[in-house]
């Protein structure tokens, strides 16, 4: 599909792309950057990895498909640097867990003859690093592919044919529609998980001891990067604030049906979380 893939920011989604990509045969051949010298030295000692460079600049102008698995804060300067190294018709897509922001500027930035599209994986895991990395992290994971109403469509198809290639469920949206989704089954579930673990280290230390399954698999995710997440929250905050003003209600509900010992209303609402539940994970 590819001669060469270039992955800018090789931790765990980086490295996994081009563990995948090796696997299902995507490209003649792998190159990848990393800001610390540490991780270029393991990507050295990889095979999946052809070449690391010692330059942002160098990656750049290597890959006819390039993907930036950087944070969030992060995506729209890099390319910003590396626009003046790219070669005519190089695809540039992203990780990202945000888009609206990024997508315009980093549409805005790239030259003439080249193309970005964002992308969103929804895969990973609360740990990091390429050390964690698996080639099927992203089999039958759903996938946000999110152009703009200019962008070029031989480019954008070609980056839903590399997602589906390595197994993903891909859906096309505009950028604001992904932004929705996300802070809703994305955003608003960390940070939930976030702020349960606040109200539960301010109680008895040694509560901690009873706990089982139930609270370690509510609270996972909350062992996520904090400075990761900041940036999210803060590049998706209107979004975020509507969903969490729904779950408000939704709590209020159940408040409301608790203190007035409505029991009706109690298993409605229980029912109902279940349904949902069962519904994506039968």
């Amino acid at each position: 599909m590819f001669n060469t893939i270039t992955i800018i920011g090789p931790g765990l989604l980086g490295a996994s792309l081009l563990q995948a990509a090796r696997k299902n045969g995507l490209c003649k051949r792998t190159v990848a950057w990393s800001r610390r010298p540490e991780t270029r030295i393991k990507c050295e000692q990889q095979d999946w990895c052809d070449t690391i460079t010692a330059t942002l600049s160098e990656a750049a102008a290597k890959g006819d498909l390039i993907v930036v698995c950087t944070p969030v804060e992060t995506i729209v300067p890099i390319i910003q640097e590396i626009q003046a190294h790219l070669q005519p018709g190089t695809i540039i897509t992203d990780v990202g867990s945000t888009k609206s922001l990024v997508c315009r500027q980093a549409h805005a930035a790239v030259p003439e003859g080249t193309h970005f599209i964002g992308s969103h994986p929804m895969a990973g895991s609360e740990k990091t690093g390429l050390e964690h990395a698996q080639a099927d992290l992203f089999q039958r994971r759903a996938c946000f592919v999110t152009p703009l109403l200019d962008t070029d469509a031989t480019a954008c198809e070609k980056v839903v044919r590399f997602w589906t290639q390595i197994g993903m469920d891909v859906q096309t949206t505009n950028p604001e529609k992904h932004d929705e989704i996300v802070a809703n089954i994305s955003h608003l579930p960390h940070i939930l998980a976030s702020t349960l673990c606040c109200h539960l280290a301010k109680q008895d230390t040694t509560w901690i001891n009873y706990a089982g399954g139930g609270l370690r698999d509510t609270t996972r995710i909350a062992s996520g990067d904090p400075h990761l997440w900041k940036s999210i929250i803060q590049q998706n905050r209107e979004e975020i604030l509507h969903a969490i003003t729904g779950f408000e209600q939704e709590i209020h509900n159940m408040r409301a049906a608790i203190y007035n010992d409505n029991l009706f209303d109690v298993i409605n609402i229980l029912e109902r979380g279940k349904q949902y539940r069962d519904r994506f994970c039968p």
